[in-house]
């Protein structure tokens, strides 16, 4: 049996302290890196959890556009019927009554007239009703003698839905005119029991902004039957040479007009020389 001098005990109960101390600092430390770990995973697990709901709460933020937005397409379509139709953007608001500016209505004649109408290459024969529609028809003739359509741009095409040429606008951006507006409509085809009423292939009727006194310069060639609400004055129609159009549309809108099958033609067309008896 071995013999423990006092110093030597003393030293081996020092000895083993410091052994125990180095054993707890090891646990202590090791306990803490073990705590930081944990600490960190419950972190990562509760930044995932909060990512998760991101993506959620985006989720549905933008399943609820996507359906706001179909919702508002699918009324857009039924609401922009009259929007869609051929249109002169308004610029002040039409009077109810027409100025001093605008032609006077004896200028039809009470008759109807006939003559040509160019458009690009295309020769159109055409009548116009001022037995039927003595407004639009005397400011059709009154503009006509005055040159003011001759070079004006015919600023929109449309190719889906509805069959138009719209023409008669100095500024080719669907917002000039004359200088005046007038009204009220004339001669609208009757409605249907749906609300609408058909512009039959070679009418030629004026456009509007909204308003049944907001008529100006801006006028539509009908290419093919469309459906549109009877609030459109048909003042005319082509009597032949209709066919004329045929490379504009076939040629069709460019593609950066917007909206599909609705703008500005492909073929840059223009009005020239217009010719009334």
């Amino acid at each position: 049996m071995r013999k423990i001098g006092k110093g030597n005990y003393l030293e081996e109960i020092l000895a083993s302290k410091k052994k125990q101390q180095n054993l707890f600092s090891s646990t202590s430390g090791k306990l803490a890196e073990y705590e930081q770990k944990q600490l960190q995973r419950e972190k990562q697990a509760l930044r995932k959890r909060r990512d998760n709901r991101i993506a959620l709460v985006a989720g549905l933020a933008v399943l609820a556009l996507t359906v706001t937005s179909q919702l508002i397409w699918s009324s857009m379509q039924v609401s922009q019927v009259v929007e869609a139709e051929p249109s002169a953007t308004p610029t002040p608001t039409p009077s109810q009554t027409n100025s001093a500016l605008v032609p006077d209505p004896a200028i039809a004649e009470g008759r109807v007239w006939t003559g040509s109408m160019m458009v690009n290459d295309a020769k159109l024969s055409i009548e116009l009703f001022g037995d039927r529609a003595p407004q639009a028809t005397a400011n059709f003739i009154d503009l006509a003698r005055k040159d003011f359509f001759k070079n004006v741009s015919c600023h929109r095409l449309t190719t889906s839905g509805l069959f138009v040429l719209q023409c008669g606008d100095p500024t080719g951006t669907g917002t000039g005119g004359p200088g005046y507006s007038f009204g009220p409509i004339e001669n609208a085809p009757a409605a249907t029991a749906a609300g609408t009423a058909v512009y039959q292939t070679g009418v030629l009727a004026m456009a509007n902004s909204g308003s049944p006194y907001s008529n100006g310069s801006q006028f539509f060639i009908v290419y093919a039957d469309t459906s549109l609400l009877p609030d459109y004055t048909v003042f005319g129609r082509i009597t032949s040479g209709l066919d004329g159009l045929k490379p504009i549309i076939d040629a069709g809108v460019q593609p950066d007009s917007g909206r599909q099958g609705d703008g500005k033609p492909v073929v840059e067309t223009k009005l020239g020389d217009i010719v009334l008896n």
